[in-house]
């Protein structure tokens, strides 16, 4: 059955569900595919046992076998993975016509149609989303670097003969130029047939660029929500509180500034929601003092995965966060005020809250800059 056809209806989904545990006694003599990270790079040797038999691709025309692409994917913090159904493999292009087509083909153990179908949610009126993905990813053959997902010009999916929806171009007021689609991973799992009798057909459709190359990937993957990678952040623990103090001994300390800084002023409010932060964090590339929140910053990356540091806009990779101790004692300690979120550093690595004087003449001025903007 194709979930794809008509995935609304409960009774479909629990039909699925009872038609796969007829596989699963055959099924347990079988291996499951052997599991290979996309940002792992490829062997070109022969394929794993448990891929080569179950899965096999062609490209049309012609009966040249594509070769697998020595490439690495870049790593993707929602998605763990669980196996992979097709290796990353290079787009050939065969003859001089520009558009080009090639045909891959996959088959699920029972164990992956199990997991796929048995991780959703089959309320009625739910929207049945697959906790377990068959998920596409595209992107350039180049191994100088790890690659992030990028679409071939004209791409065209089909799975099963039916098309896959990819993510809509973005209008370009560039002459001569094609719209470049949104970079991201696609899921098929709806136009899959969660079978392990029946394979999985691919077909590509593309227009080929002489001075580019493009390499296509399969996985079976399991999304994560920011909830998830929040645990998993707390569960690396917390940076030493001594690691921090020691850049604010640097930083006020530093003899090389012609103006000598005997203290600093800083936030504990979140750049990204404005709000005091509940778990500060910030990544181990970067060396500023200010952190954000890890909660906000995971759910801003869930929504529109961009990693990228709120306070200096350079790359913070999820494996790079690291929570700051000093300032989740900070923002933990009783000595600051609930409706203050301003401190002061000192020299030795203390640190204090903002003298109340200090924080009246600074609500004063806001006052004052209220009224002069109202009346005017």
């Amino acid at each position: 059955m194709i979930p794809g056809g008509n995935i609304n209806y409960t009774a479909a989904a629990y039909q699925q569900m009872l038609n796969l545990a007829s596989y699963q006694q055959a099924a347990s003599l079988s291996a499951n595919a052997a599991v290979r990270s996309p940002f792992q790079a490829a062997g070109f040797p022969g394929a794993a046992s448990g891929f080569a038999a179950q899965n096999s691709y062609q490209v049309k025309p012609g009966n040249a076998l594509p070769q697998r692409a020595d490439v690495k994917l870049k790593k993707l913090p929602f998605y763990d993975i669980h196996a992979e159904l097709l290796p990353p493999t290079s787009l050939l292009a065969q003859g001089s016509s520009r558009f080009q087509e090639a045909q891959f083909s996959f088959q699920l153990t029972a164990q992956q149609a199990s997991d796929i179908a048995s991780n959703r949610d089959i309320r009625m009126g739910s929207k049945l989303d697959y906790l377990h993905q068959i998920q596409l990813r595209f992107c350039p053959l180049d191994s100088s670097a790890e690659q992030g997902d990028e679409f071939p010009p004209s791409i065209c999916v089909t799975v099963n003969t039916k098309m896959c929806q990819l993510p809509n171009p973005i209008p370009t007021n560039k002459p001569n130029v094609e719209p470049k689609r949104p970079p991201k991973p696609i899921s098929i799992t709806p136009l899959c047939k969660l079978s392990p009798m029946n394979p999985n057909v691919v077909n590509i459709k593309w227009a080929s660029e002489f001075s580019k190359g493009w390499v296509v990937g399969i996985w079976l993957v399991e999304k994560l929500s920011s909830e998830q990678l929040l645990d998993r952040l707390k569960m690396k623990g917390t940076r030493n509180p001594e690691f921090t103090r020691e850049i604010i001994k640097k930083k006020l300390n530093d003899d090389e500034d012609e103006i000598a800084t005997t203290n600093l002023k800083v936030t504990v409010a979140c750049p990204l929601g404005k709000m005091r932060m509940t778990i500060p964090c910030r990544p181990s590339t970067c060396d500023h003092l200010q952190c954000f929140d890890a909660m906000l910053f995971l759910q801003m990356n869930e929504r529109k995965p961009t990693w990228q540091c709120p306070v200096c806009d350079k790359p913070a990779l999820y494996d790079n966060l690291l929570v700051d101790g000093y300032f989740l004692d900070v923002i933990k300690s009783a000595d600051l005020p609930s409706e203050e979120n301003e401190i002061i550093l000192n020299q030795d690595g203390s640190w204090h809250p903002v003298p109340k004087e200090e924080d009246e003449a600074k609500k004063e001025e806001r006052r004052e800059e209220g009224g002069r903007q109202g009346g005017s």
